[in-house]
């Protein structure tokens, strides 16, 4: 009852190129490729989604290790301002028993000297008012317990 029309022509040579039946395509394999090629990408997702928060955490233990670093220079900046000011340099100076030099002589070319050399002025003693009072003796446990003596009269 149901025939099909005869094809001429160009028609009847491409229904050749085509199966007669209805032909079934393996559904499974497939499936397979489709669920493979899915889980794939999940995991691969999962694996990149990994590897930039191990490097976020790296990252942020470089920022903490630079700041710490960067305070760590500055307090150093700060110690060597400290220490390179000129009356820190003088009190210094004066502790090694460094004095002020006198006025310059100097010698030419030829051999001749310009200007008067002098001795260096000996040191000064410090007036009191500008020298730091002395720290008391650190206390050990053996001096704590030690009875003092009572002052003694003259």
């Amino acid at each position: 009852m149901s025939r099909k029309p005869e094809l001429k022509g160009r028609a009847a040579r491409l229904a050749r190129l085509l199966p007669a039946g209805r032909a079934q395509a393996a559904r499974t394999p497939f499936v397979l490729l489709v669920v493979v090629l899915l889980g794939g990408g999940l995991i691969g997702l999962l694996v990149l989604n990994s590897a930039l928060s191990e490097g976020s955490f790296k990252l942020a233990d470089l920022q903490k290790q630079t700041k710490n670093l960067t305070d760590q220079e500055q307090a150093l900046q700060r110690d060597i301002d400290a220490y390179s000011a000129p009356d820190a340099l003088q009190r210094r100076a004066r502790e090694l028993g460094m004095v002020p030099g006198g006025d310059p002589a100097f010698l030419g070319p030829d051999g001749t000297v310009k200007g008067v050399p002098g001795a260096a002025p000996s040191p000064a003693p410090e007036p009191a008012a500008l020298t730091a009072p002395a720290a008391p003796a650190p206390l050990t446990p053996a001096d704590a317990l030690a009875p003092t003596a009572p002052p003694s009269a003259l």
